[in-house]
């Protein structure tokens, strides 16, 4: 095992990254669709944009997690598509043709897709799997706080300065989460380490890539996982396209209340699941995550507008919170000695985001055949999916 000490001189750097990093990686993600809406687009298009973005980076998401792996440079994973993400953020702001927006949530995708395993590999090469669990926890903590931080802001300065301002303070923790990334020292980074391979054998060799054919464990997180993102990943841009489309809520203001709140929880959610995990395992962790998507799709469905804010966002904040240090803890255990850690973190990245790509085309087209309320429910029960696969297949999963 990895027996060097976690000194704050590595760590911090590392908290901060997470922290800055959140505004960046999404740059005005969050508020392209109420952007687009008053801009006169429909919910449908708005969908298909935004899943055109998504199943780009899906598509890339395993390669992408291959080459980290390979790597000694992972640092420039994440600033290089940090000033990608950035730029694709400039691009809706300036066009708004269809295949402009299509193709700014290309780039905002697969920039995404490399930031997320590149920070799981940073972190692991630092502290190793001894104590990869409580710093993924803290990681997520800050990352969290990074989020609310992030929202809160570009809520503020979306109200009083308009879309423009929300760009620029992405575009600041860009510039922040670049130099935080570059203060953690390369020669810190044991990069065996960061890919999983054995620890106590310098001599092992990475499995072959079938491992994660041949993984059930894996393959049951990801089957579970899709079902619940195809379900979840709707019911934030829809319930504020509802919300504005009734002209119930400012959109900048309304996104950011919504985001802050959810951010808020996912930091107790993701201390939890840390917790949680040292004492017993990922499973019920992870089961009470999916269970967390049925009740808020009731709640969005009879709550609309402000009234509803504070409910359906702190449920969100569950699911997402406790997912968020689950899902790469129990990948990273699971494949611990393969040398394929990152491989397998954007294989599961893939697969959910096959329900997560296909989500807002989906919620979009079917909220306007029969309105947003019913939509909330159909959302909602994919979360009974996932907890049914979950339960009926933990024999495979049973001990992470």
């Amino acid at each position: 095992m990895n027996s060097r000490p976690a000194s704050p001189a590595r760590l911090w750097p590392l908290l901060a990254l997470n922290f800055f990093m959140a505004d960046m990686q999404s740059g005005i993600g969050p508020f392209v669709g109420v952007f687009l809406l008053e801009r006169g687009w429909t919910s449908g298009l708005i969908g298909t944009a935004l899943t055109i973005g998504n199943v780009a980076g899906m598509s890339i998401t395993t390669p992408i997690g291959g080459f980290i792996d390979a790597t000694s440079h992972k640092r420039a994973w994440v600033a290089i598509p940090g000033i990608a993400v950035v730029v694709a953020s400039a691009v809706i702001l300036i066009w708004q043709n269809f295949w402009a927006v299509a193709t700014s949530q290309i780039a905002t995708s697969v920039a995404g897709a490399a930031i997320i395993p590149a920070v799981t590999g940073i972190t692991l090469g630092l502290v190793g799997q001894r104590g990869f669990n409580r710093q993924i926890g803290r990681n997520q903590a800050f990352n969290h706080a990074g989020n609310m931080v992030g929202a809160a802001a570009s809520g503020y300065l979306g109200w009083r300065y308009g879309y423009v301002a929300v760009f620029l303070l992405a575009g600041l923790f860009g510039a922040i989460s670049i130099a935080c990334v570059l203060l953690i020292p390369d020669n810190a980074i044991d990069h065996r380490v960061a890919r999983g391979t054995k620890e106590d054998d310098p001599e092992s060799r990475p499995s072959g890539f079938t491992v994660l054919l041949k993984h059930k464990p894996l393959l049951v997180l990801a089957l579970a996982l899709a079902g619940f993102h195809l379900g979840n990943a709707a019911i934030v841009p829809l319930y504020g396209l509802a919300a504005v489309a009734e002209t119930e809520a400012n959109g900048p203001s309304f996104v950011a209340t919504t985001i802050v709140v959810a951010q808020g929880v996912m930091i107790a959610a993701s201390i939890v699941a840390m917790h949680a995990a040292e004492k017993k395992n990922y499973w019920p962790v992870l089961l009470a995550s999916f269970l967390a998507l049925p009740l808020r799709g009731v709640l969005a469905y009879a709550l609309t507008g402000w009234w509803g804010v504070l409910p359906v966002q702190i449920l969100d904040g569950v699911g997402a919170g406790l997912q968020s240090v689950a899902v790469p803890g129990m990948v990273a255990r699971s494949l611990n000695g393969t040398g394929r850690i990152n491989l397998g973190q954007g294989a599961v990245i893939t697969v959910q985001g096959i329900g997560a790509s296909l989500s807002p085309a989906f919620g979009g087209w079917i909220a306007q055949w029969i309105g947003y309320q019913s939509t909330f429910l159909l959302l909602g029960a994919f979360g009974l999916i996932a907890a049914a696969l979950w339960i009926g297949l933990q024999s495979h999963v049973k001990g992470y």
